[in-house]
């Protein structure tokens, strides 16, 4: 199973939305890197839910229920989403500026990419980052 980080503007589209709706696909996304992140994502695949802009903190774990597929929202047809679903909140969220105060998340695409908005994350990333959360 791969790991990864999916970031939403939480004005645009919150963990609060995402728990109401409970699956939802992943749109939007418009950027080629990101695609093919969204392209190598498996069914039963786990992201961490990342409000990013004003909050910056991971809030939430949610899981690949639907692989890669055209993007509904997108009128040329080239751009691909994922069906999510709401797992479960993280009980404490984890900052940015934590995660940037850790040496060992220093390798993180979410620092060193901070603009790509899926992002994979490895185990042992995604194992720190749950201890940080407390989960």
């Amino acid at each position: 199973m791969t790991c990864w980080l999916l970031k939403s503007e939480p004005e645009s589209w919150s963990w609060e939305d995402q728990v109401k709706k409970g699956i939802e696909p992943w749109t939007g996304v418009r950027n080629h890197q990101a695609a093919k992140n969204l392209k190598s994502m498996k069914k039963g695949d786990l992201a961490f839910f990342y409000h990013s802009v004003t909050e910056r903190s991971i809030v939430g774990i949610v899981e690949i229920v639907r692989e890669a597929y055209p993007d509904p929202t997108d009128e040329t047809g080239k751009w691909v989403c994922v069906d999510v679903k709401t797992v479960k909140p993280l009980p404490r969220p984890v900052t940015l500026d934590s995660i940037k105060a850790e040496p060992k998340l220093c390798n993180l695409a979410l620092v060193r990419q901070s603009r790509l908005s899926v992002t994979p994350i490895d185990q042992e990333a995604w194992r720190l980052l749950l201890d940080m959360a407390k989960a």
